[in-house]
């Protein structure tokens, strides 16, 4: 008997269909150099073609290490067009870290901008699952100028013997879409998790999560053919895709930022007429500072997501209060779960960061594993389409994340304390490893950042927990000073416990010009916890 399909929507095609019905509308922007639809597509298929002849598909990996570029996008999305998964890396790295993740992902090939071939070149010897052929040298096109021709003679005297221009790469392969079939389980992408608790692991989304992630984020933040949304984080970072993939879904138009600079950021809401961007704190918190605000046109924007870390109460005013009635808060981690907190939810939750996205639930969990009621302090777990397929080559790490609810599906536990209100809204208490426990109390850094934030000297606070011979350990508030103020610390330690509770109390106050961040601006706080404990000869 003759059967219909079981159809299904996948992000190649969907690409492919705004290029046949709106080729010469933007696509992408970065920096000086601009995509119509038609060109985007194109491009990516030359890639995805170009591997597919280089016999990759699925079931293989290939690393991008690019910066911020148009090209970055296409070539993950021609990864993922040939059927393969995509590996984008962290510039961050060092060569060793990224021949290590290489390595771990079991990529066989890379694309790569020259800082990248720098550092890989710099080794013994490259990863040995890379293989001849698969080695790809991608520069930034000049605004103006086709991708040969930016690319022609580009590796001359600047990388070893291995790679091979794009341009080269790419030579005869067929601009239309490969014959590719996809399936909802097929690895789309692996992300690096940013090691704020330990080394990397690599995070394996599926078509089927990242299907989720575009319309559940298009849905939610009101996402549509017109719109234009501005990204001013890195491209390879997972929270970038929270803007990425749902424009691009809907067929609007994304300008990315090569670099994040303030004044640039507010010059482009006008510029480019943005209607949806995604910033971290850090980055509000420049942008709020910075002399030019006054004269920006935001009068388009329609929403303004803020992720990576929570925003203190005071700076989410002073956001509100500039931009309008714009802000969306969200809370995930990249295995797979997110709330938001949105403009129009009650004024008594502005303390929250929201209810889940569309398609998610969530459960707290006790110590010995055991769904609370509403209201009771536990690990937040969560479950839903947009959940990673698991760690990378890591099945232990998985599996010590899993918790299953009584129709046996497999929750994550995030690792993150919280409290479900009456109402569903969720309220953030800490990262359950940032938590100290002083005395036998547990205090949450979070609690003590909001009041030593409010303080007029200070631009930006982290609270670490650091040993104490008597309470186990203590809290130290290490703190950025705005510039030019008079900060004391002394001043600032005797102001704030006035107004913390007697087992919250600061056992000093340090001045540091920055924080150790990841790319999504989230305080490195074992980084920061380290060096105390060792200095105390003592583990973490």
């Amino acid at each position: 008997m003759t059967m219909l399909d079981d159809p299904q929507v996948f992000i190649p095609d969907l690409i492919a269909n705004h290029a046949r019905f709106q080729p010469l509308r933007e696509a992408v922007v970065c920096g000086e150099v601009r995509r119509n639809w038609g060109d985007f597509d194109r491009a990516i298929s030359r890639i995805a073609n170009a591997l597919v002849a280089q016999g990759i598909g699925r079931g293989d990996k290939v690393a991008v290490l690019m910066g911020n570029c148009v090209e970055m996008l296409e070539a993950v999305f021609g990864i993922v067009r040939a059927g393969a998964c995509a590996v984008p890396l962290s510039g961050l790295l060092t060569g060793s870290q990224l021949a290590g993740l290489i390595d771990d992902s079991g990529a066989v090939g890379a694309f790569a901008t020259a800082d990248f071939r720098a550092r890989l070149d710099a080794l013994d010897a490259l990863p040995l699952g890379l293989r001849q052929g698969l080695l790809i040298a991608v520069d930034a096109t000049p605004a103006g100028m086709a991708t040969g021709e930016a690319l022609s003679g580009s590796l001359s005297g600047s990388v070893s013997g291995s790679w091979r221009t794009l341009a080269d790469f790419v030579e005869g392969a067929a601009d239309t879409q490969p014959v590719v079939n996809y399936r909802l389980d097929d690895a789309f992408n692996i992300i690096y998790s940013s090691g704020t608790t330990g080394l990397p692991k690599g995070i394996v989304q599926t078509h089927r999560a990242r299907l989720h992630w575009a319309f559940s984020n298009a849905i939610e933040m009101g996402f549509r053919d017109t719109s234009r949304a501005l990204t001013t984080t890195s491209l390879y970072s997972n929270g970038t895709w929270l803007m990425m993939l749902p424009v691009l879904f809907t067929g609007g138009t994304l300008v990315a930022m090569p670099s994040f600079d303030a004044g640039r950021f507010l010059a482009l809401l006008g510029a480019e007429r943005i209607t949806h961007t995604f910033m971290v704190p850090s980055q509000f918190i420049m942008v709020l500072a910075d002399p030019r605000l006054a004269q920006a046109d935001s009068s388009r924007l329609e929403t303004i997501l803020c992720g990576g870390s929570p925003l203190r109460s005071d700076t989410k005013r002073e956001v509100i209060e500039t931009f309008g009635n714009k802000l969306t808060e969200l809370y995930g981690f990249s295995e797979g779960f997110a709330t938001m907190l949105k403009p129009w939810h009650p004024a008594s939750k502005f303390d929250t960061v929201g209810t889940p996205v569309l398609g998610f639930e969530i459960r707290i969990l006790d110590e010995a594993g055991r769904s609370l009621p509403r209201g009771e302090i536990g690990e937040i777990a969560s479950y839903g389409a947009g959940m990673m397929q698991g760690y990378h080559g890591k099945p232990e790490e998985t599996a010590k994340l899993i918790w299953r609810d009584e129709r046996g599906r497999t929750f994550i536990r995030s690792g993150d304390v919280g409290r479900l209100d009456e109402d569903g809204f969720l309220s953030i208490l800490d990262r359950k490893k940032d938590m100290i426990i002083s005395g036998g109390f547990n205090v949450f850094p979070s609690d003590l950042e909001q009041v030593v934030g409010e303080h007029p000297a200070v631009r930006d606070v982290t609270v670490i927990g650091v040993p104490h011979d008597r309470w186990g350990e203590t809290a130290l508030a290490l703190v950025i000073a705005h510039s030019g103020s008079d900060a004391d610390p002394a001043a600032i330690l005797a102001w704030a416990n006035q107004r913390l509770g007697k087992h919250q109390r600061l056992a000093g106050v340090e001045l540091l010009d920055d924080f150790p961040r990841n790319a999504l601006g989230k305080v490195l706080k074992r980084e920061l916890r380290e060096p105390y404990w060792k200095a105390a000869g003592r583990t973490l």
